[in-house]
């Protein structure tokens, strides 16, 4: 008997998660419109509905007026229902910054800060979640951008010497028994870009980043998934067989006859892999005059026909802001996507 229970119950979850999904989608929905919308039946709407409204998950709104007949009831998703804590992590020319948002289920930024620290480790981490959930005891959920990468949850080399090898979402879960997101920097910044796109079919995509003191990096959508690889690795574009190799390439950084080709060969090298609609350049290294220059440097390799959407954008914290939270929003919803797979 217990696999059966087992079954009704993802079953359960899988419909009700159906039924929020239909109702964030709706300014208003009734039974009927829910359930033309789910699949589902408009007494089972109708019951997942009375549960969700007597948690306060959904607020009851005006009554419909019909023409004749009686009105239909009404029902909206409250947005404020939960919060999620999003923070992302900086370490520019040695000045380290965390950058925090909480917002509601709606996206919409409750509060928005950047502190300027000593040092970011662990424990600073932390300590910014323990306030963040005493500031808010209704968060869900969490996720952090980290500059490295993270490979089976642990934090590889990066940008933040104190978080390397830190298994980070492992830790926090266990801590504070919240869905706990860790992501790298530039996944965040292009699926960010990319959601505030809004594209009507799914696109191909990347951003690439050329700092001051830094190597480059990239992120990578490709039909509007976020290209990680087998062990995240995937946007490493420093790694490439160029004739210089990494610690090289940051010494040679303010010679721009040896820089701007290496800049124009990364492009070119994502160009030629996954053959992309824009492409978008940011970085301290890079500045808006640069952009026929890059435009025709590629063109010499590229095929005109294949040549992407190139976009010079200097600041990209915002879309950063925007994947994080996508992010952190989709984790929420993802074990529900597993269930209704297994089911």
């Amino acid at each position: 008997m217990i696999p059966i229970i087992n079954n009704t119950m993802r079953v359960k979850q899988v419909n009700v998660e159906l039924v929020k999904t239909a109702l964030k989608a709706l300014t208003f929905g009734t039974k009927l419109t829910i359930a033309n919308a789910t699949g589902l039946s408009v007494a089972t709407c109708g019951n997942i509905l009375n549960e969700l409204l007597e948690r306060g998950e959904v607020i009851e709104a005006d009554l419909e007026q019909p023409n004749g007949g009686r009105p239909a009831r009404r029902f909206m998703y409250n947005a404020n229902y939960s919060y999620i804590a999003c923070i992302y992590v900086s370490n520019e020319g040695g000045i380290y910054r965390t950058i925090h948002v909480v917002t509601n289920l709606a996206g919409e930024i409750i509060e928005e800060n950047s502190i300027e620290v000593e040092v970011i480790n662990y424990e600073v981490i932390d300590s910014l979640i323990g306030q963040l959930i005493c500031s808010y005891e209704n968060i869900k959920a969490i996720g952090i951008g980290i500059p490295g990468v993270i490979h089976r949850g642990v934090i590889g080399p990066g940008d933040i010497k104190e978080l390397v090898d830190i298994p980070l979402a492992t830790r926090l879960k266990a801590k504070y028994d919240l869905q706990v997101t860790v992501e790298n920097d530039m996944n965040l910044i292009s699926y960010g870009f990319y959601k505030r796109q809004n594209y009507d079919e799914d696109k191909t995509i990347a951003v690439v980043i050329f700092p001051q003191d830094n190597c480059s990096g990239a992120g990578i959508i490709v039909d509007g998934h976020i290209i990680r690889g087998y062990t995240n690795f995937a946007g490493e574009v420093s790694y490439l067989p160029f004739d210089h190799l990494r610690e090289e390439q940051i010494m040679q950084i303010n010679h721009a006859d040896v820089y701007f080709p290496l800049i124009v060969k990364t492009i070119v090298s994502i160009i030629a892999v996954i053959n992309p609609e824009t492409i978008v350049v940011t970085g301290g290294l890079i500045r808006a005059d640069m952009m026929m220059d890059i435009s025709n440097s590629c063109e010499t390799l590229i095929p005109h026909a294949h040549m992407p959407q190139i976009i010079i954008q200097e600041n990209m914290q915002s879309d950063y802001i925007h994947g994080l939270v996508s992010i952190t929003l989709e984790s929420l919803t993802c074990d529900i996507q597993l269930i209704e797979k297994r089911v």
